[in-house]
């Protein structure tokens, strides 16, 4: 089939996001200005480039109680700080408790009964047990096409790594084994990987 997006698809469900899938999971924690910690997962997220290091997570739709975009990009807004905690998949049930739609002054770890800590490079909460977080200072906050949709682009500044995780020097993804989003409800589990050499590395 072809469809253009903007006539429709015809389909009981929209495909975009199962298109393009598996997609990482950035578990972005802030706070706003009274110091109200928020989290929240956002599954258009990426690395952009290493040399700094810079990420980006898209936040799309809006709140109700804030005046543009959802708690996040407010937070972000107002501090220019975040932190990108990654989803290991025994923390699938916390990380879907922070996807609802709580009042901006609600904390979400509390919520999902999930502990922080302080960042050491930003002013800013990370999730103690993550198996990697990224401390982040935001660059840019891009609008997008459409009605509230922000790129939010930040260098990393601070790199928290679990122990268990590192296995010979080596960040290990199977020993926590990442949550990744699919599309309509589902979700996978990243368990088992393979390595290819790159023509003429050997």
């Amino acid at each position: 089939m072809f469809y253009q997006p903007k006539d429709g698809h015809g389909l009981p469900h929209n495909p975009f996001k199962a298109i393009i899938t598996p997609r990482p999971i950035a578990w972005v924690s802030t706070q706003d200005t009274n110091g109200v910690r928020n989290l929240a997962p956002y599954s258009f997220f990426n690395g952009l480039a290493d040399n700094p290091p810079q990420v980006m997570f898209a936040s799309t739709g809006a709140k109700p109680d804030q005046a543009e975009g959802k708690d996040s990009l407010s937070n972000i807004r107002a501090t220019e700080v975040f932190c990108v905690n990654i989803v290991a998949s025994d923390m699938r049930d916390a990380m879907n408790i922070s996807t609802d739609g709580f009042d901006k002054d609600v904390d979400e770890f509390e919520k999902a009964g999930l502990e922080a800590a302080e960042c050491d490079t930003i002013a800013c909460p990370r999730l103690i047990g993550a198996p990697a977080s990224l401390e982040c200072r935001m660059t840019q906050i891009v609008p997008l096409l459409g009605e509230n949709n922000f790129m939010v682009l930040g260098e990393v500044t601070g790199v928290h790594l679990r122990d268990d995780c590192l296995v010979d020097g080596i960040f290990d993804v199977t020993t926590f084994r990442p949550l990744a989003r699919l599309g309509y409800k589902d979700y996978s589990v990243v368990d088992n990987t393979f390595t290819l050499a790159r023509p003429g590395q050997g």
